[in-house]
């Protein structure tokens, strides 16, 4: 009852965190990017120089397929530029002895990290010098967060703008602001509490102890509070440590573990409040968040229960399910931590997602084939539950025949289209790439522990997180393979670049419009209706989607 307690009043502290900073910080963030080239305001000296250096024209807008052009190269330069650190780091200062990583790892690492995923099939503390870890890894963490905030404040664009080219804005303009104005302040303050609470920050390599036995030992040492400030912050996920956040110098205790929740939740909430203040319409942006707060909620009392009262006499006297979680947050930090950063492709984990049950695993599995809309990544949340709001409207356009509109904008074949690619690229990704996986058998047996619907379930984990960005695992697969390596990073790619590219094109559609003012036959969409529409269109499309894997996998699993 105590633990019981403990835990209601962290999700308690951590609501009321969330709403006192929802306004001011969403606010902020629209007058940020704004509807036009400058926002409220104009550049600063600093973005100015970097402009200068890029040759980039600050006050010049582009139409979507240019963005999409700049924001693809930009990508492509920086997989580029971080795989050949990586093949170069035994040449580098800071390196620690360790030498240029395998080429499939590089290639894994450097699409993971460039596309928000920051899947780790490697082990940070013997692969990774702290060069690599800071001047890659960690920059990385801060532009791939600032790309996908940029490609969600230019979908909002095109349902603010009326009429017009189809301009929905500069991505030299929307990465620069994204990363000096908010992700780096944030991310400086949040690193500085990290590190006053005992979050580790060392460019040592390991400090040398010896044990009860008499054997010495090393133990790693990194940069960690600057790396877990953005990491959790920019929803990435990976750690300077393998034991991620679970790791005592990443994350020490029940106090720090309530701080990393709420750096991880806090962009892609307060977005919901930007949506709204952009469009002009408050009551939109609270209904977003009001679904996405509602799936959050559900999946973390399942998870809870699933956790808290197990099938297994072995489970039942230990008091719940605590294999794989730290005692120094329990059931109730672990759940919520697991369900937090399945629902915003953030990755990082305090615990074992493989030792929870089979219904609370297959709560965090579900989180993220929902396409972490609750409350989902920095930036992806917010244009991945308005590609489902579209949907949504023209469902219910389709049940009572009329003309679908969402926010004046008028929802036609090349939107439906768009949203459509969109919602699709990633359960293709994850349904082909697990079909394809388990269909090698050879393949199979040699990086699979687990048999019967726990493998299934760890092999259709790993696609989702890849597909979805997310980077979390169950453990028992071993995905350092060559086909591994490969097919989930093509998951990745596809997994993050089609949907952007979708959301972009239904950006520039959506710009070219006039918006119109909602007559008789409109559906409200700020109401309480449209909220259940939506929750139910996210439920829905997961559920069409996924349901005979999640039964043969993990829902299996849970009638064991």
């Amino acid at each position: 009852m105590t633990t019981t307690v403990a835990g209601l009043l962290q999700v308690g502290a951590l609501l009321v965190l969330l709403a006192v900073v929802h306004v001011p910080f969403g606010d902020y963030m629209a007058r940020v990017y704004g509807s036009g080239v400058h926002g409220s305001g104009r550049h600063w000296r600093v973005e100015r120089a970097f402009y200068r250096v890029v040759r980039v024209d600050p006050d010049s807008e582009q139409r979507w397929p240019v963005y999409a052009a700049a924001l693809l190269a930009f990508s492509f330069v920086s997989v580029l530029f971080l795989y050949l650190l990586q093949r170069l780091q035994g040449l580098l200062p800071l390196s620690l002895g360790r030498g240029a990583v395998e080429p499939g790892i590089a290639f894994n690492t450097a699409v993971s990290f460039v596309t928000n995923t920051n899947w780790q099939s490697y082990v940070p503390e013997t692969a990774m010098g702290h060069l690599v870890q800071m001047a890659g890894l960690t920059v990385q963490n801060v532009v791939s967060a600032a790309v996908g905030m940029a490609v969600a404040v230019a979908l909002v664009r095109g349902f603010a703008r009326s009429g017009g080219d189809g301009r929905i804005g500069n991505l030299w303009v929307d990465l620069t602001r994204g990363v000096v104005r908010i992700l780096m302040p944030v991310s400086v303050v949040a690193a500085l509490v990290l590190l006053a609470m005992g979050v580790t920050m060392s460019l040592r390599a390991g400090v040398d102890v010896t044990g009860v036995d008499g054997a010495t030992s090393t133990i790693a040492l990194a940069p960690a509070a600057s790396q877990e400030a953005v990491k959790l912050l920019g929803t990435n996920g990976g750690g300077v440590f393998n034991a991620n956040s679970a790791h005592p110098f990443e994350n020490p205790d029940g106090l720090t573990n309530l701080v990393e929740v709420l750096l991880l939740l806090v962009i892609p909430v307060c977005l919901t409040r930007t949506f709204g203040t952009m469009v002009g319409d408050v009551r939109q942006g609270r209904l977003l968040v009001t679904v996405m707060a509602g799936l959050w909620g559900l999946l973390l009392a399942v998870a809870w229960v699933a956790e808290r009262f197990p099938n297994g006499p072995a489970h039942l006297l230990a008091g719940g399910a605590m294999e794989g979680k730290e005692t120094r947050f329990g059931i109730p930090g672990s759940v919520l931590f697991a369900i937090s950063t399945t629902g915003t492709s953030t990755g990082a984990v305090n615990s074992l997602h493989d030792g929870f049950t089979g219904l609370g695993g297959g709560m965090t599995l579900l989180n993220i084939l929902f396409g972490e809309v609750a409350p989902g990544g920095v930036g992806a949340g917010l244009y991945g539950i308005l590609v489902l709001a579209v949907i949504a409207v023209f469902l219910a356009g389709l049940m009572v025949g009329r003309t679908p509109e969402y926010l004046g904008k008028k929802l036609g074949r090349v939107q439906i289209t768009a949203a459509a690619v969109a919602i699709l690229a990633m359960p293709t990704v994850v349904l082909l790439g697990t079909g394809a996986a388990l269909a090698q058998p050879a393949e199979i047996d040699a990086v699979l522990a687990n048999s019967g619907p726990h493998g299934l379930s760890e092999v259709l984990y790993a696609y989702a997180s890849a597909g979805n960005n997310n980077g979390s695992a169950f453990a028992g697969l071993t995905a350092t393979s060559g086909w591994f390596q490969a097919s989930l990073g093509i998951a990745m790619l596809v997994g993050r670049f089609v949907p952007i590219l979708a959301a972009l094109a239904l950006a520039g559609s959506l710009a070219t419009q006039r918006r119109s003012e909602p007559g008789a036959g409109s559906l409200p969409t700020s109401g309480p209706l449209f909220g259940v529409l939506l929750g139910g269109t996210v439920v829905l499309v997961a559920a069409l989607t996924f349901f005979p894997a999640l039964a043969l996998g993990p829902f299996a699993e849970a009638l064991l």
